[in-house]
């Protein structure tokens, strides 16, 4: 299951605390957690665990972590579904999932990084 939440709803720190910092989720995706105010998150949930995040911040996605693929392409549907996602400089551990969920990757200069895109809606 899928929510959204913030840094401002009163479980956010019972579902993320233990991601900010952690060691565990820097070695994975060579990136740093945190909890900026302007961000809302997209949990996927399973028996009351996070098992996966993106957070996004006016329709850049910032964050990216997961333990499983279909987590992450259940998150990335969702906001896919629910917003129209600007270029985003991600953790380059999920290339396969961003391409497998619509997204180009444009840049791969970085050591770490890389930019997706989608092409934007027509209305």
């Amino acid at each position: 299951m899928v929510i959204k939440i913030t840094n401002q709803d009163s479980n956010f720190y019972l579902y993320m605390g233990k991601f900010f910092g952690s060691r565990l989720v820097e070695k994975q995706t060579n990136d740093r957690i945190y909890d900026d105010d302007n961000k809302q998150w997209y949990l996927y949930l399973e028996n009351e665990k996070v098992k996966g995040f993106v957070s996004v911040c006016k329709n850049v996605i910032k964050n990216i972590y997961t333990i499983k693929e279909e987590y992450l392409i259940e998150i990335l549907k969702q906001i896919i579904a629910e917003r129209e996602i600007t270029d985003s400089i991600v953790t380059n551990c999920y290339s396969e999932i961003y391409e497998m969920c619509g997204f180009q990757i444009k840049n791969q200069a970085y050591k770490n990084f890389v930019t997706i895109s989608r092409e934007k809606k027509v209305k």
